[in-house]
Order: structure tokens, then C-alpha cells, then sequence
């Protein structure tokens, strides 16, 4: 059986030194073109398939590899705009420094208790065996164990959640939801419902602002708007689930159907907001005029539809977190995105209660 080549056997045949050969597939730009094409003919010739990738990992002490973390499936990230908005920015930086990225869903947090302990155990293995020079986790509850492993493993996080891995880059959702409550309250919206992504997943039911099963920045959001409404406001907040459009979709039907009907629903997303409108538009319900709606992130079909939202720099976010992954001293450890508060026709003044349900009479 033919012995296989190493790195050593190609540098003798190129009649180059063993670093040369490194070089030539670790840092081309350490040697001409002229000599990295020849070693590469020489190993290509000899069938050297390069150099051992977790050998020199642990030689450098770096892979080359990103970790991102996702507290959905991977399914639902593909299909959202927000997260395909990230995943771009992320890519930019990571395609432009020919790093890879490993896309890594890691289930919801378990602050509700629902994993069992095996559950749990099954949840953190890949992120336990995996090979990563840092991780990035969006939307990841501080609770989640797999923050614990990485932190115990030394592996650096940075986060699109405050106080949750050695770094963040945020935007500012309380102060951004406050302006969207404040807009609300001059036009004279004082009965408001809010649709807001979670943990849940079947129907949507009634939450409390602070309910565990919301996201993170569902929660800072909903404490913005109401902030924002000010004193006399009546808030309501519906559980949607996962942030889809037929989420939306049905919690605005269950806000319709619960009664007195409010003036205003404000969502936590975009997605959630197009789904609110696909239902007041099959109820008959103006939007804009006998029902507001506002939105979150500024996806370009809200533009299309015409909702008022706030927008978020979300390819920045992307690009910013791999690059603090890359230059941990250069780029600070918190980083604030700005936000804009962008008004269109789905939010206009607040008209009196319309028309009257079965319940109210």
C-alpha cells in the first residue's frame, strides 16, 4: 500500500523547506505566485489534499470558523427577512476575510423549565464538540445553557442581547418603542394592542409584558411602547409565537374578537404587522384610518405596504459582530446602533370606538 504524502514528502519533491509548503496554503502572502503555483502543482501531482485544518488549529490556536447561534430552526431563519438581513452582513466580512461561518440553532432558552435534563444535554452537544474561534448569538435568552458552555470553554460571544457574552452590538429597543408609542399617543391612541413574537408555539393567547416566553427584545419593546403612550393608555399584549406573517395573522384575529376593539396595534416585528394587516384587510377594516398598525425592522415590504415602523441597520449589526469576533480590542465591547422611527399611512389619528361588537352591546 502506497505510503500518503506529507507535508514533508512535497516539500522534498518541490525542493522548497516544509515552512514554504505551509505558507503556500496558509499565507500565500508570505511568497510569490510564481512559487506557491509550482509547490501546488508539486502536491497536487503527489495528491496532497494540504495541510492537516485541526492540526494547525491547535498549533495557532485559531480555526477560521464563526459560530452563529439562532434560538429558532434553521427553516425559520431561511424564511425570515430580519434574519436573512443578519446572516448577509455576517457574510460580507466572513467571505471578505475567507472565514467560515457555522449556522448553529440552539432551541429557545428554558426559563419555563420545559427540557428535561436529557432534553437540555442534547440541546448544547453540538455547540459543545464544535470547533469555533467565537460565536455570535442572536435573540439568545441569558438563560440559554449554551452561553454557559461556550463561557466555560473560553470560546468569545458576542451578542445582540445586553449584559449576555463578552460583547453586544444593540440597538436601542426601549427608546426606539417609545417613539413609536409617543407618535401613537399624539394621534390620540389611547386603546392599544400589542402582537409580539415568542417562545409559544400554537395559538396565540394573552401575555403579561414581562411573560418569560417573549423574546428578549420583545419584552424592552413592549416596555417602550407603553412608556411611550404615556399616562391612561389601556395595553394589551397578545402572545403571537414564532415570527411569521400567519402569527400575525391570528393574533390580530383574536384582537378583533376579543373586544372593545382597540384603535391601534402595534407589533414587534414587521413580519407580525404585514400578518395584522392581512387580517384587518379580510375583515374590511382601513387600515391607516379605522385601525393603525406599526411595525419593526423596516423590511422592504413594509415599504411596499406603506407601514409605519422603525428602522434598524440590521446588515451592520451582522458585519459589526464578526468584526468584534476578529478585532476584540479594536472595536470596543458594546457598540448602539441608531434607529429611525419612519412614518407612512398605516398609522393616522385615532377614531372613536368602531364598529361595535356583539360583546360591547
Amino acid at each position: 500500500m502506497a505510503k500518503k504524502p506529507s507535508l514533508k514528502s512535497v516539500a522534498q519533491a518541490a525542493g522548497v523547506s516544509p515552512s514554504t509548503v505551509s505558507n503556500a496554503y496558509n499565507r500565500p502572502e508570505q511568497m510569490s505566485a510564481q512559487v506557491r503555483e509550482h509547490v501546488l502543482d508539486v502536491a497536487a501531482r503527489l495528491g496532497y489534499p494540504g495541510p492537516d485544518a485541526s492540526a494547525s488549529s491547535l498549533r495557532s490556536g485559531r480555526t477560521g470558523s464563526v459560530g452563529v447561534l439562532f434560538a429558532q430552526d434553521l427553516t425559520y431563519a431561511f424564511s425570515d427577512p430580519y434574519c436573512l438581513e443578519l446572516l448577509t452582513g455576517i457574510a460580507d466580512v466572513a467571505t471578505r476575510t475567507s472565514m467560515n461561518m457555522l449556522l448553529m440553532p440552539v432551541g429557545p432558552h428554558l426559563a419555563s423549565g420545559a427540557y428535561s435534563r436529557q432534553e437540555e444535554l442534547d440541546l448544547v452537544q453540538n455547540v459543545r464538540r464544535a470547533v469555533l474561534d467565537g460565536a455570535i448569538a442572536d435573540g439568545v435568552d441569558p438563560t440559554h445553557p449554551v452561553l454557559q458552555v461556550l463561557t466555560a470553554r473560553g470560546v468569545p460571544v458576542v451578542s445582540t442581547v445586553a449584559d449576555v457574552g463578552d460583547r453586544c452590538v444593540l440597538v436601542d429597543d426601549h427608546a426606539a418603542a417609545v417613539e413609536v408609542g409617543a407618535h401613537l399617543a399624539a394621534l390620540g391612541h389611547r386603546r392599544v394592542a400589542v402582537v409580539a413574537d415568542s417562545l409559544d408555539d400554537g395559538a396565540p393567547l394573552a401575555a403579561a409584558d414581562d411573560a418569560p416566553h417573549l423574546f428578549p427584545y420583545s419584552r424592552l419593546r413592549i416596555a417602550g411602547f407603553r412608556a411611550g403612550l404615556g399616562p391612561g393608555h389601556e395595553l394589551t399584549t397578545v402572545s403571537a409565537g414564532q415570527n411569521t406573517r400567519t402569527s400575525g395573522s391570528r393574533a390580530a384575529a383574536m384582537v378583533l374578537a376579543s373586544g372593545p376593539r382597540p384603535t391601534a396595534i402595534l407589533t414587534t416585528s414587521d413580519v407580525l404587522a404585514l400578518g395584522v394587516i392581512d387580517t384587518l384587510r379580510s375583515e374590511g377594516v382601513t387600515v391607516g384610518r379605522e385601525m393603525s398598525v406599526t411595525g419593526f425592522d423596516d423590511i422592504p415590504e413594509a415599504r411596499e405596504v406603506g407601514l409605519t415602523t422603525v428602522r434598524q441597520p440590521v446588515r451592520e449589526k451582522g458585519r459589526l459582530m464578526v468584526e468584534m469576533l476578529r478585532d476584540p480590542d479594536g472595536a470596543g465591547t458594546s457598540v448602539t446602533l441608531r434607529t429611525e422611527l419612519v412614518v407612512r399611512a398605516s398609522t393616522g389619528p385615532a377614531v372613536p370606538r368602531w364598529p361595535q361588537t356583539e360583546k360591547e352591546l
